[in-house]
């Protein structure tokens, strides 16, 4: 494989549909040995969420995202967000780029909320030497986004690596902030309309068999696809948020150089704009707020695959209750360790680099926690 055709891996992958095709192992396609894996985390992600602050630590995690994109002028990269952190996949010569967004956002997520992000850049080719593999499918979210799905248990390798210190990069000095531009929610928390937003996550023993771990998420994702349950967001899309709620932490995405109050004028009239344009539902300069909605329902990442299921829904407490038995005997089994957590809301982080185009992009969710507190519910792999 030449250096162009490794470049440019990802966009020439086949892109797939329907979520419940994920279990086709013909999709994903081996990411080149000259990749690297990107990684992050918040340090103590459990105590800051359970201090209330779960809305800084999904930015924060949502950041590293947002700042990828923003240096490689496109969100057509793969990518994962796991509420308390981020991973993506980048071929080695943009592994400079890789490096100075991690090593930005960890500056600014310790300037800006306080908070300690492990960072790490993995080569794919020394996770393989390893016993692992990496491999890519994408998931057309809507005919407009696609997201990554990750295989081959190289991401969870390379996620205990950078929990063990291993490929570790340092924060840039104090006062770095990355490029943030589109990072941003105007939208409130999401109440369900089925009686309990669930977290939910559900990762392979080490020694499980896939077969019954695949039929294990294959029964999962049919339940989830029932009339008992679905995405986190009514179809007219989540309710607006005032005007200024929220405004504290998109201020510390924006660059104000050596005019502090004219950048934050204008995100402050911009939100104030955007606030009146949703509330009366009227076009302007060729935005259509109705039409923004729907998409933004179709874009909405509310499920995914990195080497396991990670998904939050909007479902009845019965199916709730069905999924955590499902879940519980499977773990007895040795097939799968599980978490869930149930809460009252959910919670919306956007990246959106241009309002008029279609390719904004939304992270879900818990608004209690969420996938942080379902991953401690996970026992340890056995």
């Amino acid at each position: 494989m030449g250096k162009g055709a490794e470049t440019d891996f990802y966009d020439r992958l086949p892109v797939f549909d329907h979520f419940s095709q994920l279990l086709d192992p013909a999709l994903y396609m081996p990411v080149p040995d000259n990749w690297e894996l990107g990684l992050s985390d918040i340090v103590s992600s459990t105590a800051a969420i359970q201090a209330g602050r779960y809305k800084e630590v999904n930015t924060a995690a949502a950041a590293v995202i947002a700042a990828v994109a923003n240096q490689l002028g496109t969100s057509e990269f793969p990518f994962v967000f796991g509420g308390d952190g981020a991973s993506f996949a980048l071929p080695d010569s943009q592994s400079d780029l890789a490096r100075d967004a991690l090593s930005a956002v960890a500056a600014w997520v310790r300037d800006a909320f306080g908070f300690e992000l492990r960072i790490a850049l993995v080569p794919v080719a020394e996770i393989r030497a390893q016993g692992h593999d990496v491999r890519i499918a994408r998931f057309a979210a809507s005919p407009d986004v696609s997201y990554a799905m990750f295989s081959g248990g190289g991401m969870a390798y390379a996620e205990r690596c950078m929990k063990a210190g291993a490929f570790a990069i340092p924060p840039a000095p104090p006062g770095t902030l990355p490029d943030l531009t589109g990072l941003s929610c105007r939208f409130d928390e999401i109440r369900p309309e089925r009686g309990v937003i669930l977290s939910l996550i559900i990762l392979p023993q080490p020694e499980a068999d896939m077969a019954a771990f695949n039929a294990l998420v294959s029964e999962v994702l049919a339940l989830a696809e029932g009339q008992e349950a679905g995405r986190p967001l009514p179809d007219k899309g989540p309710p607006l948020a005032s005007p200024f709620k929220g405004f504290g932490i998109e201020a510390k995405t924006v660059r104000t150089g050596g005019f502090h109050l004219w950048p934050l004028a204008k995100l402050a009239a911009g939100r104030l704009l955007s606030f009146m344009i949703f509330r009366t539902g009227r076009s302007l300069g060729g935005f259509n707020p109705s039409h923004y909605r729907r998409q933004l329902v179709e874009n909405t990442d509310f499920r995914k695959f990195d080497d396991g299921l990670r998904m939050t829904l909007d479902c009845s407490p019965a199916l709730a209750d069905r999924l955590e038995a499902l879940l519980s005997e499977a773990e007895k089994q040795g097939i799968a360790r599980c978490g869930l957590y149930r809460q009252e809301a959910a919670l919306m982080t956007c990246f959106v680099p241009s309002p008029t185009r279609s390719d904004h992009i939304h992270f879900v969710d818990g608004a209690m926690g969420g996938y942080a507190m379902a991953a401690q519910g996970l026992k340890p792999a056995v």
